[in-house]
């Protein structure tokens, strides 16, 4: 890295000397699996109007490409936890972007040369894969910062590492935005597949510099790291396929985590459903404008999560803690819920879904990340992906079925928007309480050396 460089970096987070290549290279694969995403999240959320449209405006169509969603992780989790246990990180990461890479190359095939009329059925298909392919490829990327990074890097670091995600997502929607007319969503991807390739060699780059992690580490960083993280990419992490789903239910502390993931998804999807009722009579049969309308949503969370992520997520952080960047986004619920409930309409619901997701990505996502780094390195890996995308279904599937059976008793816009108040004080209640375990265990004492060279030793915070 240059003087120069390196000087504006520092000014900008706090940032040692030796950890500014590894997360440069942290910040640009993000960059680009967050880009190669958000050129397909809006082509999928108009594929998700569609086929509500297509069935006369049934919300219970798209409810059930959440189930169908939900079976796919189901399939795929365990294969991930076998790939895990079995290949190094440095195979496994390029090779998991690699397989959707082929992927995306496949649903360009059948659009192009399948029968039109069949259309909506790849559609639906493509629903449920971006649908996993987003939360696969975000957790695996969480999953290996959290592996190189010592919990005490993940507070100053994290924050900056999002920083990239944001650029990347803003990039994405900014191509869909302006790209979609000229060249149809179909050819978008193969943008999105080229984006997912230089991720892959960003993956690479990465496992190069981390090693200047380590050097880092100084006398005060030992007698304040619980367990200092020197995972090595070489290093099989080993166990069985169900060892991350046995780690969630045996741990209160994990447990915690996953209600936090419910508790989000749940208000999120129903967010989703009537953002998705409300655009499919205001654009009716308008494919090109809903794609648009979505792209620039995600266009203006991106630039509003860029812009408090540089300027408030680390000091957030750093005066008020993990605790308060937890609680931010289901406080924020309360209040946004109770305004979309006297004010239901597109407007008030898109911009909830703004905020939420700005808050989201910019504050809450770093410091639930940062919860896992004081973790084991198969917890980082098989529970957090049981969590990131089992859960995550979960809580899909209950807010996707909740909104047809709210319609079905009769409950309008306003009555759906209070239901989600009591949710989003559990919630807030329950980030307080994963805080308070989270900061008990950040104070234990160092934990001795683990049996085998890069192998943290498991301290249960529970």
């Amino acid at each position: 890295m240059s003087e120069t460089f390196s000087r504006l970096i520092r000014r900008v987070v706090d940032v040692k000397e030796k950890e500014i290549a590894t997360l440069v290279w942290s910040a640009v694969y993000f960059f680009f699996i967050l880009s190669a995403y958000y050129v397909l999240r809006p082509i999928r959320d108009e594929v998700g109007v569609a086929v509500m449209e297509g069935k006369k405006g049934r919300a219970e169509e798209l409810s059930w490409l959440f189930t169908a969603t939900l079976v796919g992780i189901l399939l795929i989790h365990p294969l991930f936890a076998s790939l895990v246990s079995r290949l190094p990180r440095k195979r496994f990461v390029p090779l998991s972007l690699r397989f959707f890479i082929l992927n995306l190359a496949i649903f360009f095939l059948l659009y192009e040369f399948v029968d039109p009329a069949k259309s909506l059925w790849i559609g639906a298909v493509f629903f449920v894969w971006v649908s996993i392919f987003n939360l696969f490829v975000v957790s695996v990327f969480w999953s290996f910062m959290t592996d190189i990074f010592r919990p005490e890097q993940s507070k100053r670091l994290f924050g900056m590492v999002a920083v990239g995600g944001s650029l990347g997502a803003t990039a994405g929607s900014f191509i869909t935005s302006k790209l979609a007319e000229p060249l149809g969503p179909v050819n978008l991807l193969l943008v999105s597949a080229l984006l997912l390739e230089l991720g892959c060699y960003a993956s690479k780059s990465l496992e190069r510099h981390k090693s200047k992690l380590a050097l880092t580490t100084d006398q005060t960083d030992q007698q304040t790291e619980p367990h200092p993280a020197k995972s090595n990419s070489e290093d099989l992490i080993g166990g069985g396929l169900f060892d991350g789903i046995k780690s969630v239910f045996a741990s209160p502390y994990l447990l915690g985590i996953s209600g936090l993931m419910l508790f989000f998804t749940i208000s999120s999807t129903f967010i989703y459903f009537q953002q998705a009722d409300i655009v499919s009579q205001v654009f009716a049969n308008d494919k090109v404008g809903r794609t648009k309308l979505f792209a620039n949503r995600d266009l203006v969370v991106n630039v509003l999560t860029l812009v408090t992520q540089l300027f408030l997520t680390g000091r957030i952080v750093r005066w008020f803690g993990i605790g308060v960047a937890l609680a931010f986004l289901p406080a924020l619920g309360v209040v946004g819920f109770t305004l979309l409930g006297a004010w239901p309409g597109l407007v008030a619901v898109m911009t909830l879904d703004i905020l939420r997701r700005s808050a989201n990505f910019a504050i809450q996502r770093p410091a639930r990340e940062a919860l896992y780094a004081v973790l084991d390195r198969s917890d980082k890996y098989k529970a957090k992906n049981f969590n990131d995308t089992f859960v995550y279904r979960v809580g899909d599937q209950i807010g996707a079925w909740s909104y047809p059976a709210m319609v079905l008793l009769g409950l309008g816009a306003s009555g759906q928007a209070y239901s989600m108040i009591p949710l989003s004080i559990a919630w807030l209640f329950l980030a307080l309480w994963i805080n308070r375990r989270y900061l008990r265990f950040n104070r234990a004492p160092s934990s001795p050396p683990g049996p085998a060279e890069g192998q943290a030793m498991r301290v249960d915070p529970y």
